[in-house]
Parts: structure tokens; sequence; C-alpha cells
């Protein structure tokens, strides 16, 4: 990233350049990311190729001011930190799903990033309802967040082979994904993010999702055309929009996506 990159990217996520790449400044850049830049998978419906290249990344999120699923949103903010001055590793996990199952490999991408005073932490802008904050990757105990309380264990033994230093990350209680500790380059995760792209066995491309962190700690998701707000305090309430200029609405006030047109599941094996 050039310096003309690194404003427009602080400028799309409401924040200054901080004077150093310190702890304090990775929280708030961290959670004014979840605040501005939606998750979503609407590139996968609406027929966009998602490229996982740098400058093709930061075009989308900054140029186009749109999201992405994890692979890009946490690809995006990799690069981002990198050119601010923390050392970042993007680290490859694997999704816990129905019965512990896990997904392919590299079905996720996280960072790891250490600070200038030394400290490192679990980066991650692209899971969805997660932590708000970095979570310090060497604590072993709980770590209380405005999304849960997480902890990031020494992974046991498993089917698939699991490494001696992989991780698990859980939230409340529940595995949410296993992790390398090895690093890994942007490019290896475009399997990854083809399979999830096009494989009719993959959740993006049977469903339709665009989320984000509101001001007040809660969330604002759109599946499909069901709109979910949820507080602070985990109390939901959710409506079926049905005009489409309603739609199209939501995705522009609550989300600064400007379509066109509403996207519709390719795969239809939802309903909406």
């Amino acid at each position: 990233m050039d310096s003309r990159q690194v404003a427009a990217y602080l400028r799309r996520i409401g924040a200054e350049r901080p004077a150093r790449p310190t702890g304090p400044a990775l929280r708030e850049l961290h959670l004014r990311h979840l605040r501005t830049v939606p998750f979503e998978n609407l590139s996968i419906h609406l027929g966009e190729e998602i490229v996982l290249e740098e400058e093709r990344l930061l075009d989308k999120v900054i140029g186009r001011r749109r999201g992405g699923f994890c692979y890009e949103l946490n690809g995006a903010f990799g690069a981002l930190l990198t050119a601010l001055g923390y050392e970042v590793a993007r680290l490859a996990g694997r999704v816990y799903g129905d019965e512990g199952r896990f997904g392919i490999p590299y079905d996720h991408l996280a960072l790891r990033v250490r600070t200038v005073e030394g400290d490192i932490r679990l980066a991650d802008v692209g899971f969805g309802a997660h932590s708000h904050y970095p979570l310090a990757y060497a604590e072993r105990g709980e770590q209380a967040d405005p999304g849960g309380v997480f902890r990031v264990m020494d992974a046991g033994p498993d089917e698939a082979g699991a490494g001696a230093e992989d991780l698990d990350v859980v939230r409340d209680g529940e595995p949410q994904y296993r992790l390398e500790t090895r690093p890994r380059a942007l490019g290896d995760f475009a399997a990854g993010a083809w399979w999830h792209s096009t494989s009719p066995l993959s959740h993006f491309t049977r469903s339709l999702v665009c989320s984000r962190v509101t001001e007040d700690g809660g969330r604002i998701t759109l599946s499909g055309r069901t709109l979910t707000t949820t507080d602070a305090e985990g109390r939901r309430e959710a409506r079926k929009l049905a005009a489409d200029e309603e739609v199209l609405t939501v995705y522009r006030e609550w989300f600064g996506i400007g379509l066109d047109c509403v996207p519709t599941v390719r795969n239809r094996t939802l309903d909406y």
C-alpha cells in the first residue's frame, strides 16, 4: 500500500493514522473496521469475481466502499496494518461445523499481529459475529469482550491431524475455528475462496448476508430480505422487507452499499 491508499483506508473506517503501531491503536482500528466495513457475500450472488490480490481487495474496500468475507476483509485489513508498521502474519483456519466437523482446508483467514510493545494479538474482522477487539494470542484463560467470552486454546489431536501448535478459538464455550500457526501467503487462500464462492455445499452460495457491528455494540444484519437488529444485551428484533426499494435502502443507508438491483441467491436451497 502507498500513503494515498493508507489515508483513504483510514478515512473509510473513520480512523486517524496512529503515530506508532501500538496495542491501543490496533484495538481502535479493529473496532472501527467492524463498525464500517460489512461482512457480506454479495459478490457471489452478483456474479462479481473474487480475486485475492492486494490491489483488488483495496479497490473493493476503499474504492467501491464494499465489504466481503474473511479472505477479503482480513486480507485488506492485514495490508493496512502492515503499512502502518505492525508485524502481520496470515493464519489459516478450519471452521467448526455441525457435530464438530471441520470445514475445508484454508476455510478461514485470521491475522496474528505484533505491536510495537511486543504484544501479540489475534485480529479477525472477517468472521461475522466475533470479538470486537483483537484477542490476546498467548492468553489461555477467558477473555471478556463485547462480542462474548473468548478463549484461545491449545488444540488437541483430531482426525485431520492437528499440528502440535494448532489453536482452537472458542466463543461462549463453543469452538469457532481451529487455527494453524504457520504464516501463509494471501494467494494460499485462493482455493478456499473459490470453493466458498462456487460450491453448492458452501453456506455462502446458499444464502445472502450483510452484517456489521453497530455504534452501541450491537449488530445489524440483512439476511436475504430479513433485517435483524441485535442490541448490546443480545435482544433481537427481526422483520421481513417486502419491497425491493426497501431492501436497497437498507443496503445503502445501513451498510453504505449502493446497488442497482436486489441480489438474489444463485443456489436456491433456502427460501427467504
